[in-house]
């Protein structure tokens, strides 16, 4: 897709780029070059290609699900300002 140096610096304007006179041609070629590999991608036939939810074919190692810590709740609890039926209170913030 062609542009005009105008269509450029309209562009650049509304992107608030200070763009100089003289950079104009490369960005208009470089706005070209990335239009023209939208375009390429766009062609492409994709519909029988699986989506992934990663680009490597890996899988994470899982640690068990076992419990490593002892309960601290009570302890915890004993020394907070106030709580209620296992619960710390806490002063109301929203009115």
């Amino acid at each position: 897709m062609a542009f005009e140096n105008e269509q450029i610096a309209g562009i650049a304007r509304l992107a608030r780029l200070g763009l100089r006179e003289s950079e104009l041609t490369a960005y208009n070629r470089d706005l070209s070059r990335i239009l023209e590999m939208i375009e390429a991608i766009r062609g492409v036939d994709a519909a029988t290609i699986e989506p992934l939810a990663h680009p490597l074919e890996i899988s994470a190692r899982l640690r068990a699900d076992k419990i490593t810590e002892t309960d601290q709740r009570d302890k915890f609890l004993a020394i907070a300002p106030s709580t209620s039926a296992g619960y710390y209170l806490v002063p109301k913030v929203i009115e």
